[in-house]
């Protein structure tokens, strides 16, 4: 995994994204396996790509279902600097902000360029409520204004990170199904799934990231594609709520239990440290990361 420029200069995320794993990543590092960077990095959920920006591997494929999200990179990869200038055209202000959501129904989002696209995306993320991101049934963008006094909206110096990593590095970017995105993986691969998670709770389900969300029959299928990594020999570690549907479905391979912050939720006194599992087809030995 690539290190060597100076801390500041690295890529980290540039949305805030549910579930996002940057305040987590010690945790999740202590069961990556050994020589991981000789691995082929697969991530088919990769959302705000924390972990990706962490590892910076040399060569990676990253895959989301979400096409607006998958146009970002690729966006920030090929014209950065175009993006830059967009977005630097954004106001942090009610009207405006509604008057942008608002093309995802009225049509004109047909008529944005790629770039106009990402630059909207982006804006929405940093100037919409708790930086959430999600959908309705129709697939409209429905989070409501944030009222932030002074949003980052052009963060230059992590878009060029960004782009820099996603240029010099080996990197495939995908958008599709996450299954399709990990026949790719042999046994020199590694694959980290981070999908939308099991509700806590009936009430509690927030799957909105692309349109129709998550269910139990997700999740089972997701089980099974990782049952047929493991019968070709490939690792995974995958994260998830710590449920009982979860723990169950999992309890053949090595679950973990890990405690993780949930900063997302519409009522500060429920946002805190929640138990998540990690589930890895591979022993890890923990006194090697301690």
């Amino acid at each position: 995994m690539k290190k060597s420029r100076k801390e500041a200069d690295q890529p980290s995320p540039f949305l805030k994204w549910v579930g996002g794993k940057r305040q987590i990543i010690p945790a999740i590092t202590r069961f990556l396996p050994p020589n991981l960077d000789k691995l082929h990095y697969l991530e088919p959920f990769i959302g705000g790509g924390a972990m990706l920006f962490h590892l910076r591997p040399n060569k990676a494929l990253i895959n989301d279902f979400n096409p607006e999200l998958i146009n970002v990179y690729e966006v920030i990869r090929d014209e950065v600097d175009a993006l830059i200038k967009d977005l630097k055209k954004h106001k942090n202000e009610a009207d405006y902000f509604y008057r942008v959501r608002e093309w995802d129904r009225n049509g004109k989002i047909q008529k944005l360029s790629r770039i106009q696209r990402a630059s909207r995306v982006i804006f929405l993320n940093k100037t919409c409520f708790n930086g959430l991101y999600r959908v309705n049934a129709s697939g409209e963008f429905n989070v409501p204004f944030g009222r932030y006094k002074n949003p980052n909206i052009v963060n230059e110096n992590v878009l060029r990170a960004v782009s820099r990593f996603l240029n010099e590095s080996q990197i495939e970017i995908r958008n599709g199904d996450y299954a399709e995105a990990v026949k790719a993986a042999r046994r020199n691969s590694f694959v980290y799934f981070d999908p939308p998670y099991h509700p806590l709770s009936p009430t509690s389900s927030f799957t909105g990231y692309i349109t129709g969300g998550w269910g139990d029959h997700d999740q089972i299928r997701l089980k099974q594609v990782c049952d047929d990594l493991h019968r070709r020999g490939v690792k995974f570690l995958l994260s998830n709520s710590s449920t009982p549907f979860i723990r169950t479905l999992y309890q053949e391979y090595h679950v973990h239990i890990i405690k993780a912050g949930r900063a997302i939720n519409a009522v500060a006194s429920k946002r805190g440290a929640v138990d998540e599992v990690l589930v890895a087809n591979y022993q890890v030995d923990l006194s090697l990361s301690s």
